[in-house]
Order: C-alpha cells, then structure tokens, then sequence
C-alpha cells in the first residue's frame, strides 16, 4: 500500500459455503436434496464491509491472516476482482471458513469453523502501524487477532469502528471492541434492551455514535445523547437472503460519515444498503455502488 487509503480493514477475511435449506431450524433427517446447490464463494464480515466501502467509492485496504490454501486463494481473487488492496499475513492453520444454512424467509445460520484462529494469533506490529498510520479510518472485525491489535490502533490516533454482531451485551469478549472503538455497529437480536446496552457502551468507552440494526424493523442510533429510531428501508427487490446486510449496512454508514454526513443521514444511507443486501443472494458476493445508494436515499427521503 502506498499513500493514504480512505479505509483500513482489520480482520475478518474467509470463505462461507452457502446451503438453502426447506426451513430453519431444520428438523432432524438422514439426508436432504439440495436443488438449489451447495456453492462456496469468498467473503465474511471483513470481505463484505471492504467490498461495500470499495463499491462506494472509498479507498479501501483489507487487513488479515489467510492460509495457504484454496479458500485463501478464493479470497484474494475477491480484493483483485474488486481492486482492494489486500495485505496476507500466513496463517499455518488456514483460512477461516463457515457454513451458511439459509432458509426461504432469508434468515441465516451460520456454523463457525473456530479451529482456523487461535487466542495468540497476532497482526505483525510494523505491519499493523503502518497500514493504520496511512488511514483515515480502520474498521476491526471481532476475529482474532483483532483483539491484540487494539492498544496498537489506539496509539496511531486513527478513528475506528467495529461491529459486535450479536452480541449479548454481557460476553467479556467483545467488551475491548466496544470500549475502543468510536463507531460502534451491534445487532439487536440478541439484546434484552438495545438502549441500554447502547448508553452503556457510549458511557464505558470512546463510542461517539452506537448503532443497533433491528433488521425488518430498522435500527436504533444513539448520537450526541440522543436515541432515535431509523426506519426501516422497503426493499428494492424481494428479500432473498439477509447474509451481509449488517456489513452493507456499517460500509455505507462509514461513507456518510467519512463524506461529512450527520450521524442520522449516515444511518439512511446504512438502511439503504441493508436493504439492497437483503435482496442478493448469499451465493453472490455484490454491494450497492454510489450511483444506486445516492438514488435510492433521495427516493427514501421523499
């Protein structure tokens, strides 16, 4: 990488197989038919939100440990298809991977393949310094060695952002993410009460901004105080899969913000890009670009 990039993403590079199945949960059977295909493509939480900010327009470098195997080389065909800049750091036990079963409302479950990380791995720290120093901004995916490298993120001064997922609001885990970072993305599908875990992480930690996806129901924004709920965004085409539509949804609220955007045009501009997510299948690896999100938040700000 030379010069500064817009967006450095730490962590978060992999492989999901995508298998549709009947229903979920899906009830205990000896075997099913699959007619839809078992596909395996590239792309996680970290490849998604790079391919987002990417198609948006900002400059865009992918951070991570990737294996020396065939679903290694699936994710770096990804950064070159897309022109994002990518920086392998060799991971003996190999490129993470996961198992996607989608069932025919969209809804995902997704099986983690945990072996693939280990608690020490770790970023070099040149490596991790330098690309941060040459940033604006820097995304950090929760995988590991994404915890390790915060205290370094934290001294280079560079704004960051992180997703918790679904978190519980109580795991110790995710606790360092949500106290360093200065955006922070959660889902609220496994939160008691979403407004008080937002005010908790904005008063524990750094956050200036706690965004709560909600999915079909919106999302909630916590700003300067304030809480406000984001309506949801009505879908531009029928709703197929909602795998990666938080990462649409962090990509595209990071633009608004790194355009200058307030926090609540920034949420739109995040609704959007869920919603168009929700509409790809997960077998695709595709994200809004700015023609189509600059278009569809004038039409959702009529």
């Amino acid at each position: 990488m030379t010069g500064q990039v817009d967006v450095l993403v730490v962590g978060g590079a992999g492989v999901d197989t995508i298998v549709y199945v009947p229903e979920l949960p899906l009830p205990y059977a000896d075997s099913y038919s699959i007619d839809s295909g078992i596909r395996t493509r590239a792309g996680q939480t970290g490849d998604f939100v790079a391919l987002g900010l990417t198609k948006l327009g900002l400059d865009t470098h992918h951070l991570d440990v990737l294996g020396d195997d065939p679903e290694g080389d699936l994710v770096r065909a990804l950064h070159r298809e897309h022109g994002i800049g990518l920086t392998a750091i060799p991971q003996p036990a190999g490129t993470k991977r996961a198992v996607n079963l989608v069932g025919p409302d969209g809804r995902r479950l997704s099986l983690y393949d945990t072996s693939r990380a280990h608690p020490g791995d770790r970023f070099p720290e040149e490596t991790l310094r330098t690309l941060a120093a040459a940033s604006r901004h820097v995304h950090v995916a929760i995988t590991q060695p994404g915890a390790h490298a915060l205290p370094t993120l934290l001294a280079t001064g560079v704004p960051l952002s992180t997703d918790l997922h679904d978190w519980d609001g109580e795991n110790p885990y995710h606790q360092p993410f949500a106290d360093a970072a200065d955006v922070v993305f959660v889902s609220a599908a496994a939160l008691a009460d979403p407004e008080r875990t937002m005010r908790r992480i904005a008063e524990r930690g750094r956050a200036e901004v706690v965004v709560a996806t909600a999915g079909a129901e919106g999302a909630y924004l916590l700003a300067d105080g304030e809480l406000t709920r984001v309506p949801p965004v009505a879908p531009p085409a029928p709703v197929v899969d909602s795998n990666g539509a938080g990462d649409a949804f962090a990509a595209a609220f990071l633009y608004g913000r790194l355009t200058g955007e307030p926090p609540e045009r920034c949420a739109l501009f995040g609704a959007v890009a869920g919603a168009y997510a929700c509409t790809v299948p997960a077998t695709r690896a595709d994200a809004m670009d700015r023609e189509a999100l600059v278009e569809q938040v004038a039409e959702a700000s009529l």
